[in-house]
């Protein structure tokens, strides 16, 4: 019997996306994963027993279905000769930095491919994508899409020549975020206080503050600006944060990210 979606990739996002999609209904008897990883598999089947787990895709097996790629980049090829082999009649890609164009070409003719950029924070059902559609995808096919993505986190809808942006901002940006946390939690052990309150300190501040920033048309310069008082303390701290470019460091990450997920995404065209 056929399944409704076959995930080729078992890795972190792979598996989140399924952990995500079961969590918010969908069966796990119809949903299988292609995984050549055994160490991947067992994970899987342990976590969800009713979930079909392979390890190399049988002919037919998503006839009529749906498939998620979630394979690292130099092996999507291979791939998508297996989403063919199966039968699949759409596509999501989540292999970083392939094109919708290079993906069509290995598929049947006409396969309608949707290209996604998740990020880590997905792992946790707090990650946003950003997502394009190829030359075959119709509203509906954005729309499946999309459902799959909001299993763990939000959505965006973008052009694809936008994606490599999105690389360099969201999909690069927890570890920017996580190089902000490690600062910190060493700046309160050099201001005296414990390890492990100093990284309390620093989760819950940056939790809390995220929260604040997804309030509706919230603005973070405004937000800034309503917890720096004149002459104050975190005036002192931001002037010395001013004072080494540490806004200029952060629009300058973003742009090599960017321009790397350029660059490897022509290295595997």
């Amino acid at each position: 019997m056929a399944v409704g979606l076959l995930v080729l990739g078992g890795g972190n996002m792979g598996s989140a996306l399924v952990s995500g999609l079961i969590r918010a209904g969908w069966s796990a008897e119809d949903v299988a994963v292609i995984d050549p990883s055994e160490g991947c598999r067992s994970a899987l089947a342990s976590r969800h027993p009713a979930l079909g787990v392979h390890p190399a895709a049988i002919a037919g097996m998503a006839e009529g279905g749906d498939a998620v790629l979630a394979v690292k980049p130099d092996a999507a090829d291979g791939a998508c000769r297996s989403i063919a082999t199966a039968g699949a009649r759409r596509v999501l890609s989540v292999a970083a930095g392939v094109a919708t164009a290079r993906l069509e070409s290995w598929l049947p003719e006409g396969t309608p491919v949707v290209r996604a950029v998740p990020n880590t924070p997905a792992l946790v059902g707090a990650g946003v994508a950003a997502m394009s559609g190829g030359s075959h995808v119709r509203a509906e096919d954005l729309d499946w899409a999309e459902r799959v993505l909001r299993a763990v986190g939000s959505v965006v809808r973008l052009s694809e020549r936008h994606l490599d942006a999105v690389t360099g901002l969201s999909g690069s940006g927890p570890a920017y975020v996580f190089l902000v946390a490690e600062a910190l939690v060493e700046a309160g052990v050099l201001s005296g206080l414990p390890r492990d309150v100093a990284g309390t300190l620093v989760t819950e501040t940056l939790r809390g503050s995220a929260a604040l920033l997804a309030e509706d048309g919230a603005d973070p310069a405004l937000l800034r600006a309503s917890v720096t008082s004149p002459g104050g303390t975190t005036s002192a701290g931001l002037r010395a944060l001013e004072a080494r470019a540490v806004r200029s460091a952060f629009l300058e990450a973003v742009a090599s990210a960017t321009e790397r997920s350029r660059q490897l995404g022509h290295a595997h065209g």
